[in-house]
């Protein structure tokens, strides 16, 4: 059916909007219908300020079931309803358009899949209701939770996450014999010695409160269990491997999603590097670039996580034959390595935050580094930064899109800048 001639309500659905909803033209701009796929005739209504998804009048072949019962529900997942092929696809066509929005140009390589075995991090909220807490993830555009058992996109060392978390909130939304309302959030990540959790929203913990809390992480098994990333107990050190070295993050300490996924990045950015001698990794956090480098390579390492760079320079010690790393906390926004500090290097490899890193590229592009390799989790602001490199004298030679948040918009991108002779 043309366009023109559906009857209200019903939608075509042209393409997949960038958030992962399809994505239908209409008299007032984009319209965006969740649940859908391209080429679908839909029907839609509004609930809550937002279209929803009533019905498939005509359903793409790339239409799959499923894997999840709350898939609709948690806001977690969107598009666990697309075929894999088109899906990834879709991710390397998002980098292609970003690139596009600041007249970049570069190969785009295919989307490399790094769900591995799943994700190894997870966080749940919690909220007390007089006498019921709910534990879960957030449904979608909303505050509400979503309370849920089990979830089939993590590592099977997160199996009895959920339970553990429920037995965490309830406990921790206690105050003495009465309930308080604080939400809390409480992350979890598979470590080789168990889950290591860390807690965040009820606040300074009383002598009795604390040692309940440190009672069930016996009763649990947990690792560690740390509170606002202050360690109350830990019964094992929660360790990562991380390439020849084993790592002991500190509390709430950032890690790349999947296991697969930190060891295609790291892949990528060490061919990319080649024989560079001398690296400087910017934005290190726990060092998941820095230590592999360093078996062939002197790597000079900052990020503003002091407690990271801590975990980094002792895992380094900890094991012989790498060439030598020196790392340093930094405020890398505010202080960004200068140009006559980047002299020392014939390399750099960054993986900012989702906000880029304007002010140290502006660096980058003065100096005479030959070779850069940008990591980044936002594909908007790795084209900007991308365009000021270019500018001042580096041609992007290739991205490679990487897709470790399997069944959502987000992913990861490997760009590999040479300087222009």
């Amino acid at each position: 059916m043309d366009k023109a001639q559906l009857p209200a309500g019903q939608f075509l659905i042209e393409r997949m909007g960038p958030l992962g909803d399809g994505a239908s033209s209409g008299p007032r701009g984009q319209l965006y219908v969740p649940f859908s796929l391209p080429g679908e005739e839909v029907t839609a209504e509004i609930e809550d300020g937002r279209l929803k998804l009533s019905g498939v009048l005509r359903p793409s072949p790339d239409r799959v079931s499923p894997i999840c019962r709350y898939f609709g529900e948690c806001g977690g997942c969107k598009l666990q309803h697309w075929r894999l092929e088109p899906y990834l696809a879709w991710k390397r066509g998002l980098v292609v358009e970003a690139l596009a929005a600041h007249d970049v140009t570069a190969p785009v390589a295919p989307t490399r899949d790094a769900h591995g075995a799943g994700r190894r991090r997870v966080t749940f909220h919690a909220r007390r209701d007089g006498a019921v807490v709910h534990t879960g993830f957030m449904r979608a555009a909303s505050h509400r939770i979503v309370p849920i058992d089990a979830c089939p996109i993590l590592v099977p060392g997160l199996e009895a996450a959920a339970r553990i978390a429920g037995k965490i909130a309830e406990l921790m939304t206690r105050s003495g014999k009465t309930w308080t309302g604080k939400p809390l959030d409480i992350a979890m990540t598979a470590s080789e010695a168990g889950l290591d959790v860390t807690v965040k929203g009820p606040g300074p913990l009383q002598d009795k409160m604390r040692d309940a809390a440190i009672a069930l992480a016996d009763r649990c098994d947990l690792a560690r269990l740390s509170n606002h990333n202050e360690v109350m107990v830990e019964r094992r050190p929660p360790y990562i491997v991380i390439g020849p070295c084993r790592v002991l993050p500190p509390p709430g300490a950032f890690l790349q999603a999947t296991t697969r996924g930190e060891e295609i990045l790291a892949r990528l950015v060490t061919e990319a590097l080649g024989r560079a001698k001398h690296v400087a990794d910017l934005f290190c956090g726990i060092g998941p670039f820095a230590l592999r480098l360093a078996s062939s390579t002197s790597v000079d390492a900052f990020d503003s996580d002091a407690a990271s760079v801590a975990a980094l320079v002792k895992a380094a010690r900890e094991i012989q034959g790498l060439k030598p790393i020196k790392a340093e906390a930094r405020d890398l926004f505010r202080r960004p390595l200068l140009e006559a500090e980047l002299k020392a290097c014939d390399a750099v490899v960054l993986d900012p935050p989702r906000q880029g890193a304007e002010a140290q590229i502006r660096e980058l592009a003065r100096s005479a580094l030959s070779r850069i390799v940008y990591v980044s989790c936002n594909p908007a602001t790795f084209a900007r930064d991308a365009a000021a490199l270019i500018q001042g004298g580096f041609r992007l030679e290739s991205v490679t899109p990487v897709d470790q948040f399997r069944f959502s918009a987000h992913l990861e991108l490997v760009g590999t800048f040479r300087r222009v002779k």
